[in-house]
C-alpha cells in the first residue's frame, strides 16, 4: 500500500487526474453512460446482488437515473465504500481524518458523480465540488432504549442542546466512525470524557444501530436520515438523546474539473424542485423528514 500524506489545502485543488479518465458533460454524452458512484446508506442507496450483478435503489438512485435520462445517456451504478469513493471520483486516493483531507497515490477513476446522501463538509469541498444542497441532516446521539442515558429537554438553542448532550456522554461508550460524517474529531468528542469506540473493521453507516443493539457500545453517533430509517426498523429499541451538531446539508459530489456536469445537474434539480417532483421523491423515501426539517424544504 502506498503511503498516505497530509497535504496543505492549497495543493488539494491541484489533484493530478488522468485526462482520459476525467470526463465532463461532453465526454459523458459522447460515451453514452453516466457512472454513479454510490455507498449503501439509509434510503439514499440500497444495493443487492442479482444474477446480473449488483443492483441499487433509493432516492439518489432515482435521482441519478432521472438525470441520466435528462442528459440523454444510460445509467450505470458503481458500488464504492467510504474509504474508496473519493479516489474513484477524482483519481487520487483520499480520506477525511476529522476535518482534514488526507491524500494517497493515484487510482483509476471509475465514476462521474457521487450521490449517496453525502454531507457537505468544508474538508470535502477541497476535494470535490458539491451541487446545491438537496437534503437536510444533522448528527444525533442515539442510544439503546434500555440505556440510563435520557433524552435532553430541548432548550430552543441548538448550541446549548449540543452541550447538554455532550455532558450526557461522559463516561459512556459512544460508537463513531472515522472518514465519515460520524467522525468523532468533527464534534470534539475528545473533550466529553466519553469512551469513543471505533469499528475494528470497515462498517456501513446503517450498521451502527445493529452494533449498539448487539451491545458493542451503549450509544452511537448517527445522522438524521439513518436515524429516521432506524426508528422505523427498530421501533421501541432505540431512543434519540439529542443533537451533536447543528443542521447540516447534503449534496451530490463532482470533480472540480467537471463544471459542465455539475451545472447540468443543478439545472435538472432546479426543474424537479420547481415542478414538485423532488418533494414527491423525498417523501417517497423519507416521509418523516418534513416533520423535523420543514424550513429546509420550504426554502428549496
Amino acid at each position: 500500500m502506498k503511503p498516505i500524506f497530509f497535504f496543505p489545502f492549497a495543493l488539494l485543488l491541484m489533484l493530478s487526474l488522468a485526462p482520459a479518465q476525467a470526463r465532463d458533460l461532453p465526454e459523458i454524452q459522447r460515451d453514452g453512460v453516466l457512472r454513479h458512484l454510490g455507498i449503501p446508506y439509509a434510503h439514499f442507496v440500497a444495493s443487492y446482488q442479482t444474477v446480473n450483478g449488483e443492483v441499487a435503489q433509493g432516492l439518489d438512485v432515482d435521482l441519478m437515473r432521472g438525470f441520466a435520462r435528462h442528459i440523454g445517456v444510460e445509467y450505470q451504478y458503481v458500488p464504492a465504500t467510504w474509504h474508496t469513493v473519493l479516489g474513484l471520483l477524482t483519481g487520487q486516493a483520499a480520506q477525511m481524518i476529522g476535518e482534514r483531507p488526507v491524500l494517497g497515490g493515484p487510482v483509476a477513476i471509475e465514476g462521474d458523480i457521487i450521490a449517496n446522501g453525502m454531507t457537505i463538509l468544508p474538508g470535502r469541498e477541497h476535494l470535490v465540488a458539491f451541487s446545491r444542497p438537496y437534503f437536510p441532516s444533522a448528527v444525533w446521539l442515539v442510544a439503546r432504549s434500555d440505556s440510563e442515558m435520557q433524552p435532553i429537554e430541548p432548550s430552543g438553542d441548538t448550541l446549548r442542546d449540543i452541550e447538554a448532550v455532550k455532558a450526557v456522554m461522559a463516561h459512556r461508550t459512544v460508537l463513531a466512525m472515522k472518514s465519515s460524517c460520524l467522525d468523532p474529531n468533527l464534534y470534539q468528542l475528545d473533550q466529553t470524557k466519553a469512551e469513543v469506540i471505533l469499528p475494528k473493521q470497515e462498517r456501513l453507516l446503517n450498521e451502527m444501530v445493529p452494533a449498539i443493539l448487539n451491545r458493542d457500545a451503549e450509544s452511537t453517533l448517527l445522522d438524521v436520515p439513518d436515524t429516521l430509517v432506524a426508528l422505523e426498523k427498530w421501533p421501541g429499541e432505540i431512543k434519540v438523546i439529542g443533537p451533536v451538531s447543528g443542521m447540516q446539508e447534503m449534496g451530490v459530489a463532482f470533480r472540480h474539473n467537471s463544471p459542465l456536469l455539475r451545472e447540468a445537474f443543478n439545472h435538472y434539480l432546479a426543474e424537479l424542485i420547481a415542478d414538485g417532483s423532488f418533494l414527491k421523491l423525498a417523501e417517497k423515501h423519507f416521509p418523516t423528514v418534513f416533520f423535523f426539517f420543514p424550513e429546509f424544504f420550504e426554502a428549496l
